[in-house]
């Protein structure tokens, strides 16, 4: 299993918007490294879910339900969506300023690539954001 990011600007995408939704497609991404990304990620990938712009901070874990298909809100076919399904909400949500922080996750794609909208997490990273957001 591999672990991603995902980002979201919550007056367009929000988490609870996402949760009543019950599942969505990942659209609209148009630069390549993030679309390399989701070019990457298979059923059953957890996510975390990030509120950016506003916010600041990783708020929920989604799951990978359907992996790269044709971006339907484009015809050119370099572009793709991936299906997504909430899993829960973070107990607490977890900040870039804490992130930030913290020199065990320095090395991020979210704090390193902060413009990336789908980056890569590794699992030493996965497991300390777990717990900073008080998962068990």
């Amino acid at each position: 299993m591999n672990y991603w990011l995902i980002k979201s600007e919550p007056f367009k995408y929000s988490w609870d918007q996402f949760v009543k939704d019950g599942k969505t497609f990942w659209d609209g991404v148009r630069n390549y490294a993030a679309r390399n990304n989701l070019k990457a990620m298979k059923k059953g990938d957890q996510v975390f879910f990030y509120h950016s712009n506003e916010g600041l901070e990783i708020v929920g874990i989604a799951e990978v339900v359907k992996e790269a298909y044709q971006d339907p809100t484009t015809d050119d076919p370099n572009w793709v969506v991936v299906d997504f399904k909430p899993v829960q909400a973070m107990p607490k949500p977890v900040t870039l300023a804490q992130l930030k922080a913290d020199p065990s996750v320095a090395d991020m794609d979210l704090i390193r690539l902060s413009r990336l909208s789908v980056g890569a997490v590794k699992p030493a990273e996965w497991k300390k954001v777990l717990k900073m957001g008080g998962v068990k």
